[in-house]
């Protein structure tokens, strides 16, 4: 996965709460036995005009002009909330988000974010609404900033807000690393475990 120390973006404000993996990506988008095309899927039922169509609806918020290649969505609270498909991050993954800010999020999605490269910022209600407020005179110019290393957000103009994420989580973020990835980290001492494991028990490899 691709490290994530520093990142600005176009910021898209979708503050409608309880966003959930359904309306993320919807089950009718699931076809493909890969990660890869699941973008197209993403926010299916808002983003196009009819069901199973790639008419594009105007109205939706990823589709204006002004909020082109977005990376980042300021949410509403619990954000991520229903099954616990991973797909749906996937989705977001593949159409280019690096980030969700949002005061809170499904636990399940959460998790999901972090093991496939995404920061989920944790930030109050009224910080989301400034920062949505900052970026929409201009959003391809007011880009949202969000420094993990220091666990900070900082707006085009100048407002700054702190957020908390686990030491655990950071470093994989950081790192780029999925749970594989951590595991790996460990690959000397795993090995080394193995090797003393089977010597002590020769009979589990057909040895004694």
């Amino acid at each position: 996965m691709t490290p994530f120390v520093h990142h600005s973006g176009v910021a898209a404000p979708l503050l409608r709460i309880n966003i959930d993996t359904d309306a993320i990506i919807p089950s009718r988008e699931m076809r493909r036995v890969s990660k890869k095309g699941l973008g197209e899927g993403l926010f299916a039922s808002w983003r196009y005009v009819l069901p199973d169509s790639r008419e594009l609806n105007p109205d939706f918020i990823l589709n204006q002009p002004a909020y082109h290649n977005t990376t980042i969505i300021l949410g509403g609270n619990n954000f991520g909330c229903g099954s616990s498909r991973e797909h749906a991050v996937w989705a977001l993954a593949e159409y280019g988000i690096r980030a969700i800010v949002a005061p809170t999020f499904g636990a399940i999605f959460y998790q999901n974010c972090i093991r496939n490269g995404i920061l989920p910022v944790g930030l109050d209600t009224d910080a989301i609404a400034s920062l949505a407020q900052d970026v929409s005179t201009d959003p391809q110019q007011r880009q949202v900033a969000i420094d993990l290393a220091e666990q900070q957000v900082t707006s085009a103009s100048g407002l700054g807000f702190s957020f908390d994420i686990e030491a655990g989580h950071k470093e994989m973020l950081l790192k780029g690393l999925d749970s594989i990835g951590v595991s790996l980290q460990h690959i000397t001492d795993i090995q080394c475990f193995e090797k003393q494991y089977h010597q002590q028990r020769p009979w589990l490899l057909g040895r004694g």
